[in-house]
């Protein structure tokens, strides 16, 4: 009997984003495991207002919108409630439209690094993932430009399995619980919730629920524990 397929809407800032989830579809549908085949229907836009208005609607469409809180200073601070902004006003344009906050403080190269390793303690600058990304794939990029070539992201990605997605979420769910624990506030801003403390990020929220629904988050409960 053929798996129904099940779709989840996207919208990304680069194509490192929408190279991460055309290969973590190809990672479920390739699992025999799987509850379902899954469409990730990904759109390298960084309005959600245009990406919204770009899916036909039928019936109730939820979007995860992947981007970056780039760091505490006002002017980026601002960028990223401005992109909230959007994502709350993509919900009315008319269509049954639920936008959902995936963000990474600072960048997404913190979810990829997570994969892999820990990643505690605040940074300075995003270019201080560099260190971390090389050490957990045991590669040699001279900086994140390199790293973000489709050749040097392709073959990080080749390293990953769908045991490190699982790895990802619960370190992921570990640093959410520690800002709580060290007493980081939750901002509240146009029903979104987000630390303004990095690191810090939301996107895995999104991934775990698509693991859930194919069966595929239970193995957690299989691997091996986490190692920094």
């Amino acid at each position: 009997m053929r798996k129904e397929t099940r779709k989840y809407f996207f919208s990304v800032e680069g194509k490192t984003e929408k190279w991460y989830l055309e290969w973590l579809q190809r990672m479920i549908n390739d699992e025999p495991s799987a509850f379902y085949f899954v469409k990730l229907d990904c759109q390298v836009q960084r309005d959600p207002i245009k990406r919204a208005k770009s899916i036909p609607i039928i019936g109730k469409v939820q979007i995860t919108h992947v981007f970056d809180y780039e760091s505490e200073e006002p002017s980026h601070g601002q960028q990223f409630r401005a992109t909230l902004d959007r994502m709350k006003d993509a919900q009315d344009i008319g269509k049954s439209i639920k936008y959902v906050l995936g963000y990474s403080n600072f960048a997404f190269e913190l979810w990829i690094v997570l994969h892999k390793a820990d990643c505690r303690g605040a940074l300075v600058h995003r270019r201080h993932y560099l260190g971390h990304l090389n050490r957990a794939y045991d590669e040699g990029f001279e900086s994140l430009d390199e790293y973000k070539q489709e050749d040097g992201f392709r073959r990080v990605l080749a390293k990953l399995t769908l045991g490190d997605v699982r790895q990802a979420i619960r370190r992921a769910e570990a640093i959410t619980q520690r800002n709580q624990a060290d007493g980081c506030v939750l901002q509240q801003y146009k029903g979104y919730e987000y630390y303004r403390e990095n690191p810090s990020l939301s996107v895995w929220e999104s991934i775990r629920r698509i693991l859930d629904d194919c069966g595929l988050l239970e193995a957690c409960s299989s691997d091996s524990t986490p190692t920094d």
